[in-house]
């Protein structure tokens, strides 16, 4: 792969400066801070310049420039990764493109199911655009109010509704990128069916950045849901958690939107943390279910078909207590349980977080097994395990001991790595769900992957990105020397 550390001269900055004009560029130190770091605060990199290009063309132009003079380019939307995927090298020899002025729906046709966006317009505002052409785009993230498509789709971004929707790639129909040539790919398809070779998106998809700059997407659309129904139940344990999850599939099929499973300590952080979030149950207990079902079907119906559930759940001993939100206010207050989970693990201490999946009838293995082998390393350690059961996908959490040095813990990253990951690997899991991979995982997956695997990964990085400018040091490992 070719060298990408060729430091530019000023005539290259110029140029680059022209093309987007003014308004199109950063280069003071306090307005390219918020482009140096990551929510997490694990990265800090440099760069001297953040160009917000504001249409394809001048991605285009800045990616040929950039090409000629073998000047690394990092692609950034919202900047909402939890992996560095977005943050420059430390070295500052790069420059940011920040696609947030490329904010455009391009074009919304209910008829088809579809809209086509540019890669900064903000997923809150594709939600909105969608609700009022009475339709429904799915993927809902914590982040929806900032982050932005192209993001979502260079992370392959899941989230809640995962389970009847499916990820990113499930979600798009074409896109528009940038190569690393400069040149302009036009795959913005409105089809559902187009069985003409590769399905070259998928590369784009999910990339971080690394194979080109998403600049457009034609996203699928759904009905929108007429009827909406949450529960909240406690349950004694994962494998009861998983029961009932069986049993809601079976009785609802695609009906079921959502089943996220919650530890009592998320609960008690959430209540502790985040302002309105209470515990709706009389008394606490190990696990909950936070279980939502949704129709497109104007006759209403679905209440009894939740209250059918969990009657039955209950007698058969998979459930110990539940409550039904019947207020659009009451379903608000169950998933603001679920979302204070994360406020509430910023304010316990230091954070060893993991984002892994494991087949859905592997999970209370891995449940049991990480859990039993984190608190016999170290004793006191707090595991908040929670997230996407219905799909595998657990952030199995690591909140440190009370009372313990929070540097010294975090230090310990690697090590309840090991730990975690193996465990999963070994139940046929990933360790990566769906925060991708970026720089926090770029090595981690060598221990996972075959050498085929990444074998392959290198060689369509090279095949595409040969001088290696686009967002060097992330998602591809560094196999040199093993």
């Amino acid at each position: 792969m070719g060298n990408a550390a060729h430091r530019p001269d000023r005539q290259v900055f110029d140029r680059l400066k022209d093309i987007v004009g003014p308004r199109g560029y950063l280069d003071a130190p306090a307005d390219i801070a918020p482009h140096l770091v990551e929510m997490r605060g694990l990265y800090h990199g440099a760069t001297s310049l953040v160009l917000r290009p504001a249409d394809t063309g001048e991605v285009a132009a800045i990616v040929g420039i950039c090409a000629e003079a073998r000047l690394p380019i990092v692609p950034q939307g919202g900047n909402t990764g939890l992996v560095g995927g977005g943050v420059p090298s430390e070295d500052g020899n790069n420059v940011v493109l920040a696609l947030g002025r490329m904010n455009k729906i391009r074009k919304l046709d209910p008829d088809n199911f579809t809209l086509t966006a540019e890669a900064g317009c903000i997923l809150a505002e594709i939600q909105n655009a969608a609700d009022a052409a009475d339709r429904l785009f799915p993927l809902s993230l914590g982040s929806q109010g900032t982050c932005q498509i192209g993001g979502n789709l260079s992370t392959n971004a899941g989230g809640v509704q995962v389970l009847r929707y499916g990820n990113m790639r499930e979600l798009v129909l074409g896109i528009e990128a940038v190569l690393p040539d400069g040149r302009v790919w036009d795959g913005l398809r409105a089809l559902r069916k187009d069985n003409t070779g590769y399905d070259l998106k998928q590369l784009f998809i999910g990339g971080e950045g690394t194979l080109g700059i998403v600049t457009a997407a034609c996203l699928r659309l759904f009905p929108k849901p007429r009827e909406i129904v949450t529960a909240f139940v406690g349950v004694a344990d994962p494998a009861a958690a998983m029961r009932l999850f069986t049993r809601t599939r079976a009785a609802t099929g695609d009906q079921v939107t959502a089943f996220e499973l919650i530890p009592r300590i998320g609960v008690e952080f959430a209540a502790r943390h985040q302002p309105g979030a209470a515990d709706p149950l009389a008394q606490p207990y190990p696990f909950y279910a936070l279980i939502e079902l949704a129709s497109s079907s104007p006759e209403p119906g679905l209440a009894s078909v939740m209250e059918a559930l969990l009657e039955a759940a209950l007698e058969a001993a998979e459930i110990l207590d539940g409550t039904i939100a019947s207020s659009e206010a009451q379903r608000r207050a169950l998933w603001l349980i679920r979302e204070g989970i994360v406020e509430g693990q910023i304010r316990e201490g230091g954070s060893i977080k993991h984002d892994v999946s494991v087949p859905v009838s592997a999970v209370a293995a891995f449940l049991d097994r990480a859990t039993a082998a984190v608190e016999a390393r170290l004793p006191g350690i707090r595991v908040v395990a929670f997230g996407h059961a219905g799909d595998g996908n657990i952030h199995f959490n690591l909140s440190q001991p009370i009372g313990a040095d929070r540097g010294q813990y975090l230090a310990r990253w690697a090590e309840f790595n090991d730990i975690v990951h193996g465990i999963a690997a070994g139940l046929g899991g990933s360790i990566s769900a769906e925060h991708g991979i970026g720089r926090l995982k770029r090595q981690e997956i060598t221990h996972f992957k075959s050498a085929l695997e990444l074998e392959l990964m290198a060689r369509i990085k090279a095949a595409l990105d040969p001088l290696g400018i686009m967002n060097p040091g992330k998602t591809v490992p560094d196999l040199r020397g093993q």
